[in-house]
């Protein structure tokens, strides 16, 4: 008799709900592939019209989790499950998470605040935490940099929102700076038609704002010649090394030896 009234239970489970699950099941799928169809969609929208590369990841993650929660409540109420219910544990849950992921959390909102105030941007060199390396790529919670002997840091959100971050590509180009020390029998003007000389020679250079090449400092039997010149924020290093190679070569050729040498 109680197996008899347990298969009835089943069979009127199934009959109720089995409808409703199937349902639930298929509506599930389809908006897991529609979603993924969307965002695609909101992809290439977003290419066409140009959107800041800075902000796609960005936004295509927040409106690919928007997305799915909706997916899931609308299932939910498919499959008949009390709303009332499912807010009380939302909410026990929200503030157990909440304390939890408050890091979490507060990397969320810098993220928001890096997209909006934009102290940097995908492509840009920075400096921060002690590295330096290219903005690769801004999601919500964290930002990818490469660095420049290509090692991928992942820094969170908050720590380049509440702490100094030096953008060494934004204005587009630097200044190098790069000093000598001369002994005092060398002639400065010699010396100077040499360096700007060279200086010519390289590529990488910009004309304007004008070189600087002056003496730096005095000591007893020496002085030291700092030299001023700007180039490319992008390719800094590089230009930096071509340019004191073609220096010391000049000088050298020239018959000038540079003091220690």
């Amino acid at each position: 008799m109680n197996l008899e009234k347990f298969y009835n239970r089943v069979y009127d489970w199934v009959i109720v709900f089995g409808p409703r699950l199937i349902l639930g099941i298929l509506v599930l799928f389809a908006g897991l592939w529609f979603v993924k169809v969307l965002i695609k969609w909101i992809q290439a929208s977003m290419h066409r019209k140009e959107v800041d590369p800075t902000a796609k990841p960005f936004l295509i993650s927040v409106i690919g989790v928007a997305l799915r929660v909706l997916l899931i409540l609308g299932v939910m109420q498919i499959l008949g499950i009390e709303m009332t219910l499912f807010t009380a544990l939302v909410g026990a849950f929200g503030v157990a998470a909440g304390l939890a992921l408050s890091g979490t959390l507060q990397n969320f909102a810098s993220g928001i605040i890096i997209l909006l105030v934009k102290p940097f941007q995908v492509g840009d060199n920075i400096v921060t935490q002690g590295l330096e390396g290219t903005v690769t790529s801004i999601q919500v919670f964290y930002t990818f940099i490469t660095t420049f002997d290509n090692r991928a840091v992942i820094v969170p959100n908050s720590k380049l929102s509440n702490e100094v971050i030096i953008n060494i590509s934004r204005q587009g180009n630097r200044r190098l700076d790069i000093e000598l020390k001369i002994g005092n029998a060398i002639d400065f003007e010699a010396l100077k038609t040499v360096i700007s000389g060279a200086i010519d020679k390289c590529k990488n250079t910009l004309a304007r704002p004008e070189r600087r090449i002056g003496v730096a400092s005095l000591e007893g039997d020496s002085y030291k010649v700092s030299v001023n010149v700007w180039v490319n924020a992008h390719g800094f290093q590089d230009t930096k090394l071509a340019l004191q190679e073609l220096i010391l070569k000049d000088v050298k050729d020239s018959g000038i030896k540079l003091a220690g040498l």
